[in-house]
């Protein structure tokens, strides 16, 4: 995608760019992953930088390893130094789980994006391989961009991405697997068809990027959407393109969907749903029991929206289940710091993947100081809302928990109001936590399921009640990475507000008072949770990773993502605390707090 400015906070700028991945050097062994290259991951050489340049930015890798800044994470897939965004072509084949990422070897800022290239048989531990696509081409020369992996069969993968040509024009190219036997899938060839998309009349060459994976219709013809938009009123849509052979493609005479004043639709992803199991589907799979995802990233807003609907294979356009929260004005994956997300479908153990893009919340030039920018999200499972014909839930991926050690677990007592209980956790700068509350029994009958439209309040209440106004139920929640005398800190919380529709349920993030710094975004994130008839309790899972805060609600209904940067708070000094400042006394039916191992890094 095009370079863009975005503005984390009124003070704060850094550069946007299309939907980039992740890298992360992670530990693992030869005996694991085979004999590996000799070359530093870090081997791609720009045109205009000297051998020896190559060199001495290479030989500092060890010692990064030492010196991590305090806001580097434990156990989050991120890069050992410079600028990392978008998650590309994840995928599982012939054992290896598969993330290729963009990725500036050269800085902690956007720029000479290369596609990137990491391995793992758990999605935990990484090793990273040398980049798979770099800028050589007249028709990427600028930069490869974002895209996606589709297997053509079991043995034929392609890559499909978009390129920034020498004419500063997005362009849709594809890359070929060049020795399937290889389970690392070291070496990639471009075709010389490329590009094999380019923008037609009516399109903008600016507006024309992050090409979806492909699936086949009843007709056989492989499809593919392309992100875009139409300037007139603003109009977002996803391009749809149709083909034999993925090489020779058609333009369809509509586009899959669209939503006006929605803006440039970035990173589209799109894939069935099973609506009686949990198991993830084949991106292919269709029919009486499936729904379908439409996810779009929000160029304008820097966000994540999806709807859940039907795709009409006859008429090839994706039908929403409810118009008023479609694509780009209801729901949202993540409602804290989350992007450019992308899924797959892991074979492996039938199940569909999410990952995401988390920023950082500080200044360009603390990112250079500090040599790095950004981490991925933990992976995340993905199926339909068994309590909500119109949304999804998210939950980390069950491996994350092979990482959990130091238990401390209590259950069924209370939490009287106005009280502060401080938690056991020697290390509560890396933690997993799960607490789940009663639910309040005063008009229960009324916590029925909210309504998503009045999700634009939901952050404007969580700031106005913070994590200290006190209400009838709420809040009550976590301190994580709070200092003893609570001068730091970050709440996760509830709320229960009544309005004319009842009592509704707030959870948000409040980061107002998460560091010292100045310059900071600091933004209060928060949601509605829909909380259905049946349910008699509110629950949170919390994974805490240094700057990272990540929050699933309800099950995983609701997740909101903080970056977060206390000045004095360290694995020695941290503090975990559960509070309750509401009016009503509130009962904990379950607490349990795990402290988390690192995952050590390492290069080959």
């Amino acid at each position: 995608m095009a370079p863009s400015t975005f503005h984390p906070s009124g003070s704060i700028k850094w550069g946007a760019l299309s939907c980039i991945a992740a890298i992360l050097f992670l530990t693992a062994s030869e005996q694991v992953f085979g004999a590996l290259p000799s070359t530093n991951p870090f081997s791609y050489k720009l045109s205009n930088q000297s051998d020896q340049d190559v060199s001495a930015a290479t030989s500092k890798e060890k010692k990064l390893l030492q010196n991590s800044h305090t806001d580097r994470t434990a156990f989050h897939f991120q890069p050992i130094k410079n600028w990392m965004n978008d998650p590309n072509g994840p995928l599982f084949y012939k054992g290896y789980y598969h993330l290729f990422y963009q990725y500036n070897p050269y800085g902690a800022v956007w720029g000479n994006i290369v596609w990137g290239h990491a391995v793992s048989t758990d999605l935990i531990h990484w090793i990273h391989l040398p980049a798979a696509l770099v800028p050589d081409q007249w028709y990427d020369i600028k930069g490869v961009w974002s895209g996606s992996a589709t297997f053509l069969s079991k043995v034929n993968l392609v890559l499909l991405y978009t390129g920034w040509s020498n004419a500063s024009r997005q362009v849709q190219n594809v890359a070929v697997a060049t020795n399937p036997s290889d389970p690392l899938l070291r070496s990639w060839s471009k075709l010389s068809e490329n590009p094999i998309l380019v923008a037609t009349a009516g399109i903008n060459s600016s507006n024309f990027r992050d090409p979806t994976t492909g699936w086949t219709g009843s007709d056989g013809l492989w499809r593919v959407l392309v992100g875009s938009k139409i300037d007139k009123n603003e109009t977002g849509l996803a391009l749809l393109y149709k083909s034999h052979d993925f090489v020779k493609w058609q333009l369809a005479d509509h586009s899959l969907h669209s939503v006006a004043n929605t803006g440039m639709w970035e990173c589209p992803d799109f894939y069935p749903v099973s609506m009686n199991e949990k198991k993830g589907l084949d991106t292919s799979v269709n029919g009486p029991l499936v729904k379908h995802v439409l996810k779009v990233s929000l160029d304008d807003k820097k966000r994540d929206y999806y709807a859940l609907g039907t795709y009409d294979t006859s008429a090839d356009i994706f039908i929403p289940e409810n118009k008023k929260i479609d694509v780009g004005i209801g729901l949202r994956y993540d409602y804290g710091k989350y992007y450019a997300s992308k899924t797959f479908y892991d074979d492996n153990k039938q199940r569909r993947i999410l990952w995401g893009w988390i920023n950082e919340s500080d200044s360009i030039a603390a990112d250079k100081a500090k040599g790095w920018s950004s981490v991925q999200g933990i992976p995340r499972k993905v199926w339909v809302d068994e309590s909500n014909p119109h949304g999804i839930k998210q939950w980390p991926i069950e491996e994350i928990e092979k990482l959990r050690h130091a238990k401390h677990s209590k259950k069924k007592f209370w939490l009287k109001k106005g009280s502060i209980l401080k938690l056991k956790a020697k290390r509560a700068t890396q933690l997993d936590i799960e607490v789940s509350f009663d639910l309040p029994s005063h008009n229960q009958q009324e916590l029925v399921l909210n309504d998503e439209m009045a999700q634009n309040e939901a952050q404007i209440n969580c700031g106005k009640v913070g994590a200290t106004k006190q209400g009838t139920y709420g809040p009550f929640g976590l301190y994580v990475l709070a200092t003893k005398d609570l001068q730091e800190r970050t709440s996760v919380f509830f709320y229960l507000r009544h309005s004319n529709k009842g009592w509704r349920t707030l959870v948000c993030s409040d980061q107002s008072r998460s560091t010292l710094l100045p310059n900071i975004d600091k933004t209060i994130y928060g949601s509605f949770v829909p909380v259905t008839k049946g349910e008699d309790f509110l629950s949170l899972r919390v994974i805490v990773d240094h700057s990272i805060i990540e929050t699933f609600a309800q099950g995983g209904k609701v997740c909101i993502t903080s970056r977060v940067y206390p000045t004095r708070v360290n694995d020695d000094s941290a503090h975990l605390y559960l509070f309750n400042h509401g009016n009503q006394i509130v009962h904990v039916q379950m607490l349990a707090v795990w402290e988390m191992s690192n995952v050590v890094f390492d290069i080959y």
